[in-house]
């Protein structure tokens, strides 16, 4: 690898838009930089929000940066469930939303450490395969669980069966599944947050060195 491939070195703070992948935004910052590139942790092409480019020699810091806490707001449409867990899935069930107070036993039930299975529509590999590629072809898996932790799920608003959510999880955590178990799909979803990093420092030119994210943590 060339030295000025380990150069410029630092995080991008980038907000992502809707319809990109995680891998195209980081090959963008590579292009751009000619230094090698990774992200230290993805995001749907639905999602839009906040994605921590590392950039040159600071991508060996990736996994101090990997498994901080999130924050994301998201639109859970509470009409329907889909088989991905959000509007680009098939209807799997549709349904009234819940009243005020139903809504409220079941956000209060997803507080704090839950199981839930991940949604079929994602990278994690189930016999060696990645889930969304079996999901694509028809192939039904049963999902493993994962453990995640819910710190604060906070209803922003419900109207017209949407819920907007305010959720602050570890990391792992696939809102999707949140929105799953209460009924519902993501119409929308955003992360606002990665750790002590906020969405609204976000500028694709902005470079942190690796010691001033450091410092941060």
């Amino acid at each position: 690898m060339p030295p000025r491939a380990l150069d410029p070195s630092g995080i991008f703070l980038i907000d992502k838009p809707e319809g990109a992948s995680s891998f195209a935004v980081v090959a963008e910052v590579r292009r751009r930089t000619g230094a090698r590139t990774g992200h230290a942790g993805t995001l749907d092409p639905l999602a839009t929000g906040l994605l921590l480019v590392l950039s040159g020699s600071a991508t060996k810091l990736a996994s101090r940066f990997v498994g901080l806490d999130k924050r994301y707001l998201t639109d859970v449409d509470l009409m329907s469930t889909t088989d991905t867990g959000d509007r680009e899935g098939e209807v799997v069930d549709g349904h009234e939303p819940p009243a005020d107070d139903e809504l409220e036993r079941r956000l209060e039930a997803l507080r704090g450490d839950v199981e839930l299975p991940v949604p079929a529509a994602t990278a994690i590999k189930v016999g060696g395969e990645r889930a969304y590629k079996l999901h694509r072809r028809g192939v039904a898996v049963e999902m493993p669980v994962r453990r995640s932790r819910v710190d604060a799920l906070e209803l922003v608003s419900y109207a017209d069966g949407v819920a907007r959510l305010d959720l602050r999880v570890s990391s792992g955590t696939y809102v999707r599944a949140i929105a799953t178990a209460l009924g519902g799909h993501c119409s929308s979803l955003r992360r606002t947050e990665v750790g002590p990093f906020g969405v609204e420092e976000a500028h694709p030119e902005l470079l942190l060195t690796a010691e001033e994210a450091l410092a941060r943590l």
